[in-house]
């Protein structure tokens, strides 16, 4: 029991001798620095915990505990092989983590406040209509469907592996690709604005556990909107049951009234504000608030 004390007294010893030598000036500017490190904490954490890369860094931070206490307690064999396996866990990282990774720095660099896709209000409207009929004439006729609406987040690659259409979205082209005798039926169509890009588009699919029994097009719908911002929209052709992706969570068995909901709520920041002229300005806001 000494010997423990002594060790416990020789480690708060260290503690506050590293304390001191921050030498820590409670100027303004530390307050500010210390707010956004536990901002940035924060974000990850939010990030991270609904994703399995949270299980794998509860995992890390274990053995980081473990070899704290191997130290403490001069547990010389444990903790010569928990620093070589951190040493390895720090090379595996970047692999483990690299799905997580790449959509951090695809959210980092991805300009919020900004998307070069403007639609009008009636555009928009359109879309909307058109996109909910064919996909509820897909779900009465059970014919698989995959749709993709791209967002802030470019889609090219995709697109370029894909058959060229660029046409106006409409419910009777989409009825036509999506034809199960069609050779455009497998895939994909990416849609930007109001037209389709492509059609027969690959996409990555993403891996998911086998209880949760996925079909191709879900798994790819998961897939592509793990690594963009865009919004997947599939209609199962075993059930005609019709479902929503967004940020690699997929909402199934969902009415086409909730289909419309959801994609008013996710592209309605791609539509114009009305234009106002500048003397009538405040009178039309006036109107419109009534």
């Amino acid at each position: 029991m000494l010997v423990i004390a002594s060790q416990l007294t020789s480690v708060w010893g260290k503690i506050v001798y590293f304390l001191l030598g921050l030498r820590v000036n409670f100027a303004p500017t530390v307050f500010i620095d210390i707010a956004i490190v536990a901002f940035l904490f924060y974000w990850i954490y939010l990030f991270l915990r609904e994703t399995r890369a949270l299980r794998i860094l509860y995992g890390f931070l274990i053995l980081v505990l473990a070899m704290l206490i191997a130290k403490i307690f001069n547990l010389i064999l444990l903790n010569f092989l928990l620093r070589y396996l951190t040493t390895a866990l720090i090379v595996a990282i970047p692999i483990v983590f690299q799905p997580e990774l790449r959509q951090v720095l695809e959210k980092i660099g991805r300009p919020r406040f900004w998307t070069d896709i403007q639609l009008t209000r009636d555009n928009f409207s359109n879309l909307l209509n058109e996109i909910v009929l064919a996909t509820e004439q897909f779900s009465k006729q059970k014919v698989g469907a995959l749709i993709i609406i791209q967002r802030s987040t470019g889609l090219r690659e995709y697109i370029e592996n894909g058959i060229r259409i660029d046409a106006k979205v409409s419910a009777g082209l989409l009825n036509s690709i999506f034809f199960p005798k069609s050779p455009l039926h497998d895939g994909a169509v990416i849609i930007i604005g109001r037209r389709i890009l492509s059609a027969s588009s690959i996409l990555p699919v993403a891996e998911i556990d086998a209880g949760r029994n996925l079909g191709t097009r879900h798994r790819a719908a998961i897939g592509v909107t793990q690594v963009s911002d865009a919004v997947a929209v599939v209609v199962s052709e075993e059930t005609g049951s019709i479902s929503i992706a967004v940020s690699g969570e997929l909402e199934r068995r969902i009415t086409s009234d909730r289909l419309r909901s959801r994609l008013y709520r996710l592209l309605r920041k791609n539509v114009k504000p009305p234009s106002r002229k500048l003397f009538f300005w405040p009178l039309k806001k006036k109107e419109e608030d009534k």
